[in-house]
């Protein structure tokens, strides 16, 4: 059978050079209505996930949590044995939530050479990157999924860099979230006998925030390729707004001599998906656990998917706190530059959790 004239041009043209140098990303590939997923995004199969039907991760109404102490004893309870949670009833509007995921839409739906102008290369600042895949030059197999990404410096410098689509979005939902954060780690912090969180801490757990606007278009032959490989996040807390066409992942029972598996976190309307990063599990000596997680892709929806990075300042020195220490425990992690940590982790493709062995004792 003769290829069709979109197969035809995948094939004779450079895939490099039309999705990361002229901006087109993956959604450019989408667009042209391949029919086939060209060889470079296809995934050994190890890559690819078993997944368990049946199981969940929890999910936690917070409405009642200024008059039940139980509330945040069970998101406590979840960070420790599920390292992620689903929350309903949060505090962030809805209208906020609506607002991030249209504008999320907007970015995305503008023409390739505008959004090339944040690209790695023409970008005006560091902090703002558009981008596809996680790490071209170090994958084997590139992922399926455009980007951007939003590093929060000031309101200042968001309203002068950041894409006039969506700045204003970002923002509110990043303030938001904020609020809900601190409830969070204040909850979290109480159960490792840490009585305040004052600035050193604050810095220690909540010093820099980022924002991702994930784009994973419709793609040809899903099961052969992933929208994010298996990681762990290298943040304190993360949070998750997804669309309802779902797609995340997250692994449980891993070592515990039960069916090691992957289970699906169904997208529900208005909840935020919570999960404890590598910086909380280290700061925590453990107690806390970061999960790893991934992302299929869809054969028939475009998904969005929008995170916020809650971490440490990128010049803080992290190892378990001190609290969790005082009673005898012995550390299981080294104190490590923040920066060097995450660097350790971009420089690398996704890995599953092999980012956080770089900081064992």
């Amino acid at each position: 059978m003769a290829p069709t004239v979109a197969e035809s041009a995948t094939e004779s043209f450079d895939l490099t050079d039309f999705v990361i140098n002229q901006g087109n990303g993956v959604k450019g590939l989408s667009d042209l209505g391949i029919k086939s997923l060209p060889r470079q995004y296809i995934q050994p199969q190890e890559a690819l996930i078993n997944i368990i039907p049946n199981e969940s991760i929890p999910v936690i109404d917070m409405s009642n949590w200024e008059n039940d102490p139980k509330v945040a004893e069970s998101v406590c309870e979840a960070a420790e044995k599920f390292g992620f949670f689903q929350l309903l009833n949060h505090g962030v509007p809805l209208e906020v939530l609506k607002g991030v995921e249209d504008a999320t839409h907007r970015f995305f739906g503008l023409p390739a050479a505008v959004k090339r102008n944040y690209s790695k290369e023409l970008s005006p600042s560091n902090s703002v990157r558009f981008g596809t895949s996680f790490s071209p030059d170090s994958e084997k197999a590139l992922e399926w999924k455009d980007y951007l990404s939003l590093f929060y410096v000031s309101d200042d410098e968001a309203s002068a860099l950041w894409p006039p689509e969506c700045k204003d979005e970002c923002l509110e939902y990043m303030k938001k979230a904020e609020i809900l954060c601190r409830k969070l780690l204040n909850a979290l912090m109480e159960r490792l006998n840490v009585k305040e969180i004052d600035e050193k801490k604050e810095s220690l757990l909540m010093g820099s925030r980022r924002i991702n606007l994930n784009y994973y278009p419709r793609c040809p032959n899903p099961q052969l390729t992933v929208g994010v490989g298996r990681h762990s996040d290298v943040s304190s807390l993360t949070f998750l707004l997804q669309d309802e066409i779902g797609g995340l992942y997250v692994r449980v029972n891993e070592g515990k001599g039960e069916e090691d598996g992957w289970v699906h976190v169904p997208p529900i309307e208005g909840s935020l998906v919570i999960n404890v990063g590598d910086a909380l599990q280290i700061l925590s000596n453990g107690r806390y656990k970061s999960v790893e997680h991934c992302v299929i892709a869809s054969g028939n929806k475009n998904r969005i998917s929008i995170p916020v990075f809650v971490n440490p300042k990128p010049s803080d020195v992290i190892g378990p706190l001190p609290e969790v220490l005082a009673s005898g425990e012995k550390p299981k992690y080294k104190n490590i530059l923040y920066s060097d940590y995450v660097k350790h982790f971009f420089r690398k493709a996704h890995d599953g959790k092999k980012t956080v062995e770089f900081a064992e004792v």
